[in-house]
């Protein structure tokens, strides 16, 4: 339990955290690269440089102060928290690292408002949330551990196939070196691959884009201009190749009911639907497979859901290009907006709606979801960052 005094400390540095708390977790950041390199790898450097991670970091940081005294209102944040840490393995040694460094940013970036108390109350509440995470994360790794097929850390992978989507998404195919079973997933959830790159390792979550039980797992990956892992996996990554991959994680996953589904997604954010596509395709749940991108050439997997709308009268599919070349057949072009969606949509709007894709189609579709009234607890998604962040838009 944390002490009165602690309490009452760390809410007393809400105000400051509101103003400053950015540049506390962007300066965090930084004293953590610069001390112990080795925890590079767990961070996708890019959401470093355009600010996103930092921003996240300090929005948590914010919310764990303005409830410290009452912590069961962070509840629902905690499990995607929790997940995000076993999916990239963070240990308990990681902790002390963390601490440490982020109480040397609150002193640089308060100053002479972090007296001794200031940080001292820091130090029990970041101990506290720390030994909360820790016990939770092993339960994880544990149950993980323990399933059919499961696992825990890195397991060696072999590359069976690889196939390309579009002219920017290329799938791979992995099966256990050691042939040994895999673990089930979830539709929409994510694996972990480690990588090392120009000698520098890294990690990286892909959804998985497979139907559960194949006997194998896929991911489908966008290559990003200037990307160095998607550009790796493209350029060296082939039949044979094998890397180390984590066991399947992630809270973004499709809930059993009978409702209408509507999978709604941009670019690649087509990959986890494809898997609740799949696993949910032969029930008689009717499914609106609505996917937005530029033009042919990048969309990937249409030949795919075409034949699974052909095998399946459940499943209707609807294709919006932004910018169709000459010669594409889609069944509307521009952008997605709340009239298209509607006219898609059974009349009362009682749907299970799921969506994923770039940020400015993500803010687009949660105002869409918010016009159309769709009840917020039948809206799904998975982004980065505080849904504030899809609001803003």
């Amino acid at each position: 339990m944390l002490s009165a005094e602690t309490i009452t400390t760390v809410k007393a540095t809400v105000p400051a955290l509101q103003q400053h708390g950015e540049k506390v977790t962007t300066r965090f950041y930084e004293i953590l690269f610069q001390t112990y390199p080795e925890v590079t790898a767990y961070f996708n450097q890019a959401n470093q440089a355009e600010g996103t991670q930092p921003r996240a970091l300090a929005n948590s940081v914010l919310a764990y102060a303005s409830n410290i005294d009452r912590l069961d209102a962070l509840s629902d944040a905690l499990p995607t928290i929790i997940q995000k840490h076993v999916a990239l393995d963070i240990r308990p040694e990681h902790y002390p690292l963390v601490g440490e460094c982020l109480l040397e940013a609150i002193r640089e970036v308060l100053g002479e408002a972090a007296t001794e108390s200031v940080v001292a109350a820091w130090a029990e509440a970041y101990q506290h949330l720390a030994n909360m995470l820790m016990d939770a994360e092993e339960e994880v790794y544990q149950a993980k551990e323990a399933q059919p097929g499961g696992w825990r850390g890195p397991r060696r992978f072999r590359v069976v196939r690889k196939e390309h989507e579009s002219e920017v998404v290329c799938s791979f195919y992995f099966e256990p070196v050691d042939g040994g079973p895999i673990m089930d997933f979830h539709p929409g959830q994510y694996l972990t691959v480690l990588m090392e790159v120009g000698g520098q390792p890294l990690r990286r979550t892909y959804s998985l884009s497979c139907e559960p039980g194949a006997g194998h797992y896929r991911i489908s990956v966008k290559r990003e201009p200037g990307g160095v892992a998607s550009n790796y996996l493209h350029d060296h990554v082939e039949v044979g190749s094998e890397l180390e991959l984590l066991p399947p994680s992630g809270e973004f996953t499709l809930r059993d009911h009978s409702r209408p589904l509507v999978l709604l997604t941009a670019g690649v954010g087509i990959t986890p639907a494809i898997s609740m596509l799949e696993a949910t395709a032969i029930s008689d749940r009717e499914i609106h497979f609505i996917h937005c991108a530029l033009n042919s050439r990048v969309h990937a997997f249409r030949r795919h859901v075409d034949e699974m709308a052909d095998q399946h009268e459940n499943v209707r599919q609807h294709y919006i290009y932004s910018e169709p070349l000459p010669g594409d057949t889609a069944h509307g072009e521009g952008l997605i907006s709340a009239e298209t969606l509607s006219g898609l949509l059974p009349n009362d709007h009682d749907v299970d709606l799921y969506f994923l894709g770039p940020k400015p189609f993500m803010q687009s579709v949660w105002k869409i979801t918010k016009e159309l009234r769709i009840p917020a607890n039948q809206v799904h998604y998975e982004f980065f960052g505080p849904a504030e962040a899809l609001e803003a838009g």
